[in-house]
């Protein structure tokens, strides 16, 4: 039982401080201003069910997957910082005055409802960062063989903290709107342009980790 427990407290503590819903929720609500209420909770559902699908295969098959095309943790974490960096680079130069101009077109010719996978799910929530952990967590599966029922637990274990971290991303993105009410717009303008900011330095931070680790490779 403790092995269990240890599973999916190793996969829900191993990447809730990476996905971090609750400083994501900020830049969620900035993309989806367009979007009435019942929009903004389905896209919150979407993005948890998509960041737990997302997951849940780099946590099984990623390291397969990169394996199959040649491709190291280290480039995954290169690419996918300029991805975030690009996103949060946006995200902190775009004005509420370009805000307002599309809200104005949106009018008239209906929201433009923003995609629930890119960017909202990759890489605002579910980033590189979190992939590459996913991806290190199911490579460290023990080689041993277990009995069927023992394997079938374990697996639940990490599906279970998987979940966790998907329930998380859904209430930290269906109940944001109660702290921007609190905030203000003025307040919620400033906390956007903070998780921007900060978005931007974990961008940076993934690329110069990945930029480390080839330099070592190289270098070795």
């Amino acid at each position: 039982m403790s092995e269990i427990a240890n599973t999916f407290l190793l996969v829900f503590a191993g990447l809730f401080p990476i996905v971090n819903p609750l400083g994501a929720a900020p830049i969620f609500l900035s993309l989806t201003r367009r979007c009435d209420l019942r929009q903004r909770n389905a896209l919150a559902l979407r993005v948890a069910v998509n960041g737990f699908c997302l997951l849940l295969g780099s946590l099984l098959i990623g390291s397969y997957v990169l394996e199959f095309f040649g491709i190291s943790v280290p480039v995954l974490r290169v690419g996918g910082g300029l991805v975030v960096t690009a996103l949060g680079w946006r995200l902190l130069n775009e004005g509420d005055n370009s805000l307002d101009r599309r809200n104005a077109g949106a009018t008239d010719a209906g929201p433009d409802l923003p995609d629930a996978f890119y960017p909202l799910t990759m890489p605002l929530t579910v980033g590189p960062g979190s992939i590459a952990v996913a991806i290190t967590i199911g490579s460290q599966r023990p080689k041993v063989p277990f009995e069927l029922a023992h394997a079938a637990l374990l697996a639940g274990a990490a599906v279970a903290g998987l979940a966790a971290i998907a329930v998380s991303i859904y209430l930290s993105f269906r109940f944001g709107p109660r702290l921007t009410a609190i905030l203000g717009p003025s307040g919620t303008n400033v906390l956007v342009r903070l998780s921007a900011f900060i978005l931007l330095c974990i961008g940076i931070s993934i690329l110069w980790s990945g930029y480390v680790a080839l330099a070592n490779l190289s270098g070795g």
